[in-house]
């Protein structure tokens, strides 16, 4: 017997390049590790939102007491009748409008354009901080005139409050995360760190900022319009 036929004798067929694979690090589908451990976050995220969001409709649903109507609570006066949720709206369409900010900062960072990737991931950092300005004037506006408090409020079932400073908080939080992600990736952008590794941590830092606008159109659906 010959001594190939003698050494691939003890080797199954394919284990070699099995080795060399996993050896060679090779990523699966061509998917940047990056990208990939953002996905992997992004979807345990969604896990907790939708713990939030279900809990929410089961504590609606089964609540004794009468829940608030959103339509009176988060109303607005600008010197006349109050206006039903203007404020909700005005952060809604800032968000919305920021998705599209931050894909123009994309579709220029793979131009490696530097200065409008910079400019646009500004904007989008912008409009985020604007929304949490706005958010912050939400709360204080219900705990201090409202009276409104995680353990209860003037205007109906207890839960309302936990669940509001709950949900919206820890959105609120994304959101504020995501504003210093965008700055510092916007500034690295700006002094050309990534001028050699490429802009993909742009398409990156986007889909953070993506699922975050996603999340909070379907709180504005299920907490604000139900």
């Amino acid at each position: 017997m010959s001594e190939a036929a003698i050494s691939g004798a003890g080797t199954m067929p394919g284990s070699s390049t099995l080795v060399d694979d996993w050896s060679a690090d090779k990523q699966a589908y061509h998917v940047p590790w990056g990208k990939a451990m953002m996905w992997i976050f992004l979807v345990s995220d969604t896990f907790i939102f939708t713990c939030f969001l279900t809990g929410y409709l089961h504590v609606r649903l089964t609540t004794t007491e009468p829940w608030p109507l959103q339509s009176e609570i988060f109303a607005l006066s600008f010197g006349g009748d109050p206006i039903p949720l203007i404020l909700i709206a005005i952060m809604t369409f800032i968000l919305i409008t920021s998705s599209g900010t931050m894909a123009l900062a994309v579709n220029f960072g793979y131009r490696r354009d530097k200065a409008k990737t910079f400019w646009f991931m500004v904007a989008t950092a912008a409009f985020g901080a604007s929304f949490v300005g706005m958010q912050a004037f939400e709360w204080s506006k219900l705990i201090l005139e409202e009276g409104v408090r995680p353990w209860g409020n003037p205007f109906g079932a207890a839960q309302f409050g936990s669940i509001f400073f709950m949900i919206t908080g820890f959105h609120g939080l994304h959101v504020t995360a995501g504003v210093i992600y965008l700055l510092t990736v916007a500034f690295k952008v700006k002094k050309g760190h990534y001028d050699k590794k490429g802009y993909e941590i742009v398409e990156i830092a986007g889909l953070y900022w993506h699922f975050v606008d996603l999340v909070w159109v379907f709180i504005f659906a299920f907490f604000y319009l139900l």
